[in-house]
């Protein structure tokens, strides 16, 4: 099949408004730090894996004014942005897969922004998954989901009334899914970062990223108890 396009659903990096969870434990404007470092490692993975021509960018918010505008604009250059339509998110997440849809005519191959630890192997994998089903789930350790990858992007609105957010909603995706008459592959299973012990997990598995980086000082601090 023909090479898909990378869509990354995200909030803009804005206190208060991302990692809201990590921010309880780490002050909001810390947690939209390492949202920005993050967000900014899932660009270039993106990018490196087809190109920025082929990567979209679905934004809850703007970045303006957002915890690293110049750096993320960098990045996103040459990508195509657009704002996220609906309420809750499973209405956004099917708008961003149609949205895409009208500005690809083709697969779509999605993330968020929780996972800097995704390279472009995996991004990789997960689309050629797509030449032998129709949908391609990556499992997140807490229940949810990663990645969700479509021949048909259209086709994801089957998830409209999946519960988002809950530690069964990577099952109910894969039942909405099946349920739709869509075949549905899994991919590798990958830890969201949400909490404190998820960005120290995270971390190590990438020292040499920016959200490892970011993180550094953040578990020193954590470590004297400041």
């Amino acid at each position: 099949m023909n090479v898909p396009h990378l869509l990354v659903v995200a909030k803009a990096p804005v206190p208060g408004r991302v990692k809201t969870r990590l921010g309880a434990e780490v002050g909001m404007e810390v947690a939209a730090q390492l949202a920005t470092a993050s967000l900014a490692d899932t660009v270039a993975a993106c990018t490196a894996t087809y190109g920025a021509e082929r990567c979209l960018l679905a934004l809850d918010g703007t970045l303006d004014g957002a915890v690293g505008e110049p750096h993320l604009r960098e990045l996103l250059e040459g990508w195509q942005l657009f704002p996220q339509r609906g309420d809750g998110l499973a209405e956004r997440l099917v708008n961003a897969h149609a949205d895409a849809a009208d500005r690809t005519g083709g697969a779509v191959v999605q993330v968020g922004m929780d996972t800097p630890q995704l390279t472009p192997e995996l991004l990789s994998t997960v689309a050629d998954g797509l030449s032998t089903s129709d949908t391609v789930l990556g499992p997140a350790d807490d229940g949810g989901w990663w990645v969700l990858a479509a021949r048909d992007p259209r086709a994801v609105a089957a998830i409209a009334e999946v519960p988002m957010s809950t530690p069964t909603t990577g099952m109910a995706t894969r039942r909405a899914l099946e349920a739709a008459g869509l075949s549905v592959a899994l991919a590798a299973t990958l830890r969201d970062v949400d909490t404190v012990e998820d960005a120290d997990a995270v971390a190590a598995l990438i020292p040499g990223s920016r959200f490892g980086a970011a993180w550094q000082p953040v578990r020193r601090l954590l470590e004297r108890g400041d």
